[in-house]
This record gives structure tokens, sequence and C-alpha cells, in this order.
């Protein structure tokens, strides 16, 4: 770690602390729903299941932002279109703590959902375009930890001040990432590996058409991949809540544990990757989280409920925490904002009935969540070690 951290400029470092910073509270603003669903159901007198439409939602609208954003980002530049979206997620974010019914409640999650589908493409792009290629396996398992990071902010506020300020009141919190946007007007400048004249020299159809077979196998991947992260976190929460009948000091304690596992698992993999290759540590970090599934899905008490979701956000999050790197460095030139953004929140897209689907298996199951939470997770491993072994290693690739 020491020798990936060695010799960094002061502006890699501030770049690499506002993409982090951007992915962090952009996954705050998201998780907040999930500590609040149950709550949300109760004002506007509707099943828990029927408000997880607004996480399918907001994950199902993701690629919109992705593509959109993206292509902005390929056209006119990183810097500016980081600064647009993040202001653009806060500002829905703080909206939902308004929203007088069910309806306007789903509409604001969509569009928060199409914002944040920018953030994480423009972000990875820009940071590494920027840094040396010997420390993106780190800046990679850094970067990606904004997500677990941003959750256990999330866990932070719900126990400290959900008794406090209620559901609508914690959305208003949301609103504190748009001053994100002056750190990086001020401290970012734009990225060494964006050209305004290769940008403008093919459209995003073409390079699609040229390279459809690797966005099609990124699909499946990142399907596999938003499986396995989103159905080890979104409703678990609820699991703990509806199954063990935690309150929300409990959930929010355990929630912290396994989102400090989820970054440690993130950094050290990720700079794992750097010596064992992106694939292999991808494929060691899923196959490990399969003997942790039954610990972390059916155990009985707090303490052994805790250890269990830290081991299997440490695995989980650390075959994410690959993801930025490998993604990057797969992606075609004149589209590292569009592609990668684009292919990991179709995989999101796909994975969006999650939710939905977890929910309605515990209620087939008589509201068992750890039978949900357990089949999703498996699987998901399973997929991912199969397709990361099939894939092409482009670890430390040019990208001046």
């Amino acid at each position: 770690m020491l020798q990936a951290l060695r010799g960094w400029t002061p502006v890699q470092k501030k770049v690499v602390a506002a993409s982090f910073l951007g992915w962090m509270l952009d996954a705050f603003d998201f998780f907040l729903l999930v500590f609040v669903l149950k709550d949300v159901a109760r004002e506007f007198g509707v099943e828990r299941h029927v408000v997880a439409w607004a996480i399918t939602l907001t994950l199902a609208l993701r690629p919109i932002g992705a593509f959109i954003f993206g292509r902005l980002a390929d056209r006119f530049g990183r810097r500016p279109i980081l600064m647009l979206d993040v202001a653009l997620y806060s500002l829905m974010a703080f909206a939902s703590a308004f929203a007088p019914n069910l309806t306007a409640f789903l509409v604001i999650r969509a569009l928060f959902g199409v914002a944040m589908g920018g953030e994480w493409g423009i972000g990875a792009s820009l940071t590494m375009e920027t840094v040396k290629p010997e420390a993106r396996g780190l800046v990679s398992g850094i970067l990606q930890s904004g997500y677990p990071t941003g959750y256990l902010i999330a866990s932070l506020v719900y126990a400290a001040f959900y008794d406090v300020i209620g559901w609508r009141g914690m959305f208003m919190i949301g609103l504190l990432p748009a001053l994100l946007v002056l750190y990086i007007r001020r401290h970012v400048p734009e990225s060494p590996g964006w050209n305004r004249e290769r940008a403008r020299a093919e459209t995003v159809l073409e390079t699609l058409r040229k390279h459809w077979r690797l966005a099609l196998y990124a699909i499946v991947l990142m399907t596999a991949f938003n499986f396995f992260s989103h159905g080890t976190q979104d409703i678990y929460p609820t699991f703990l809540q509806v199954q063990h009948g935690f309150d929300a000091h409990a959930t929010g304690t355990i929630a912290i544990i396994y989102n400090v596992g989820a970054i440690l698992g993130g950094w050290t993999f990720g700079l794992w990757s750097q010596r064992l290759g992106r694939r292999r540590a991808i494929v060691v970090a899923a196959l490990l989280a399969i003997p942790v599934t039954y610990l972390w899905a059916f155990s009985t008490t707090m303490s052994m409920l805790a250890l269990g979701a830290f081991l299997i956000q440490f695995c989980v999050q650390g075959a994410w925490g690959v993801i930025p790197a490998h993604l990057i460095e797969l992606s075609p030139p004149n589209a590292r904002a569009t592609f990668p953004g684009t292919v990991y929140q179709l995989g999101n897209l796909i994975a969006s009935s999650n939710a939905v689907l977890q929910t309605s298996i515990a209620a087939r199951h008589a509201e068992n969540y750890g039978v949900a939470l357990a089949s999703v997770a498996v699987t998901a491993a399973l997929v991912i070690a199969v397709l990361a072994s099939l894939g092409r290693e482009a670890r430390d690739i040019t990208m001046s």
C-alpha cells in the first residue's frame, strides 16, 4: 500500500478525494430510504413492498443518467458534468422530504435515480485517467469504498437522528452533498485523459457497434454484481427490523459494523488486484462470500448476525473494489465516461427488481427474509466467479 501511495501529486490526491466523496454522498442519499421504508409505507398507507418500488425505480433509471451524463462528460469534459450531476442528485434527495403523496415520492426517487446514475462513470474515469497505473488497484478500492462509506454514514445518521427528525428530516440532510460542487470547482482540474478532438471523432453508437461483445459481457457481469450488492444490502435493515425485531439503534449498529467490513474489503481486494490481477481478485472474493452466507442470513443472535454481516460485506465489496479499475481499463478510450457507467447501470436496471423480488420471496415464506437474502447472494456469487474467470484482463493498460 505504501508503494502505491508514494509519489502522488497534490492534484491526484484532490481528484481521488473528489471522486470518492461524490460516490460516497451519492450512496448516502440512496441508502437513506432503506432505513425508512416502513415509515414511508405507514405515512402513505401502503404495504412495504409497494414503497420498495421506489428503490426499483431509482435503480432502473440509473442507466439513463449514466448514458446522458457519461456522454456529456466524454463530449465536454469530466469536471463540469461531475459538478452538474452532484448538484442534481442532492436536489432530488432534498425534494424527497417534501413529497405530499406516494406518486410524487416515486417520481422524485426516479429522477434521483437519473442523477445518481451519472456520478460513478464520470468520477471513475476522471480518477483512473489521472492517477498513475500502479496505483489503480488501490484507488479502485478507495473509490468503490465510497459506496459502503455512504451507507455507513446513512447508518450513523439513522441511529443518531431518526428519533428526533423523522423520515422526512433524514431526506432533508440529503442536500448537504451539494457542497461538494464548490470543492470540485476550486480544486479539481480536467482529466488529462480527456481530449476534445477525440471525443468528437466517433459517435457513441459507432463505439458500441465496434465493441458490442465487450458491452454485452460487461452488462451481464454487472447484472450479477448488482444482485450481489443490492441483494445483500437493500433489504437487510428490514430483515433485522421485521424478522428479528431490532429497534433503530440495534439496526443502525449492525449496519455500521457491516459497512466497516465493506470498506476494508474494498481496500483489501482493490490493492490485491494490482498484484493478483483484476479477474482473479474478483473470483476469490465472490467465492469466499458463499461459506459465510449461512452465518449472515440464518443466525439468531445479534452478535452472530453482526459477524456474518461484517464478513459477507467484506467479500461483496471486496469484489466490487476491483470494478472501477477493471471496467475503466476494459473501456474504449473515447467512451471511458459513457461505457463503464452505462454498462454498470444497465446491470442495475436488470437487477432493479431485487427489492421487490426479495420482499415477495419473504412474503411467500412467512416473512422469512433469510431465505430471500441467501438465495440471491449465493446465486450471484457463483455467476460472478464464472463470468470473471472467462473475461479479459487489462490491468495497467495505458490511458493517456
